[in-house]
């Protein structure tokens, strides 16, 4: 087959609620079995599996035509070599784009919606039949690309993690964390549910439900607004302390602001165990935050770029 280019495009892909389930339980029939005790409907499964998987045999049979393709699971991705020159395609959700952004270098990332009816896709603004044409173009540089900013957090035992979304960094149950927070020249020891470090792309997902309950719990007559969040390439962070408890020994002073790009948070950990840092909602790929450690937190030189 005579293809346009020797670059390599990867496909990201991820699995089904049907196969999770199957793999579960082993086969499809006892799937259903389980699923339909619980009252849900198996025939969604099966319809969200079909449309999800039609989709990306389409984006790949269409891109095979432009270059070498490889398709791996997500599950793949932490540990997989991409080369320079790969381009990158993503089947979504939104949730996986942001976490295969940050293991990617300077990578462009093509985002494909595969079932815009079950799907807004904030981050995904192409369809299937779209993606042989974007990526040709993105070939040809016909394409723009959106930066965006990320947040990373090193710590003092050696451990460095990015979030394209947000960073949390609190307790791995419900129990309060206790640290102390260093920020824009002032120290304050505290006790809360934990700290949501959020970049400009994720400002409008888990940033903007804290701070929509607590304008309703204040009584703002704004707060069924939608908070608009910050451009996706602003180069600050922002930071929330949630449910941050006063006592003799805790403040509430620094629960609320922006992380500059010269001017990094530092967060030095009062906890025995169960402290945890996660970025993007994975907590299976954390890092201890137990007594001693001490995690800084910074705008990251390095960027993502997502095709618009």
């Amino acid at each position: 087959m005579h293809r346009l280019t020797e670059n390599k495009i990867i496909i990201i892909t991820r699995k089904t609620r049907l196969d999770e389930v199957i793999v579960k339980f082993n086969t499809i029939d006892q799937a259903k079995f389980y699923v339909e005790n619980l009252g849900m409907d198996f025939s969604d499964y099966q319809q969200e599996d079909h449309i999800y998987k039609r989709a990306v045999a389409k984006v790949e049979a269409d891109l095979q035509k432009i270059a070498r393709v490889q398709v791996i699971d997500r599950s793949y991705v932490p540990n997989f070599i991409f080369a320079k020159n790969d381009m990158i395609v993503v089947i979504g959700q939104d949730g996986l784009v942001a976490n295969t952004l940050k293991y990617l270098d300077n990578h462009a990332v093509v985002a494909i919606n595969p079932d815009p009816v079950r799907w807004d896709g904030v981050l995904l603004p192409f369809t299937a039949p779209d993606a042989a044409a974007i990526v040709m173009e993105l070939y040809n540089n016909k394409r723009k690309r959106k930066e965006i900013t990320f947040a990373k957090i090193e710590t003092n035992n050696g451990h460095m993690l990015y979030g394209v979304n947000d960073i949390f960094i609190g307790p791995k149950s419900h129990t309060s964390a206790r640290y102390m927070l260093e920020v824009d020249n002032r120290k304050e020891q505290q006790s809360s549910s934990g700290i949501i470090i959020s970049t400009g792309l994720g400002s409008t997902g888990w940033l903007s439900s804290i701070l929509t309950g607590a304008n309703r719990i204040a009584g703002q007559k704004h707060a069924a607004k939608r908070y608009k969040g910050f451009d996706w390439d602003a180069d600050h962070l922002c930071y929330s302390v949630r449910e941050p408890f006063p006592s003799n020994v805790t403040g509430t002073e620094l629960v609320f602001g922006n992380i500059k790009k010269n001017n990094n948070m530092k967060v030095t950990s009062m906890m025995a165990e169960n402290g945890v840092i996660f970025s993007d909602g994975v907590e299976s790929d954390c890092i201890e935050f137990n007594s001693g450690t001490m995690a800084t937190v910074s705008v990251a030189d390095k960027k993502g770029y997502l095709v618009i």
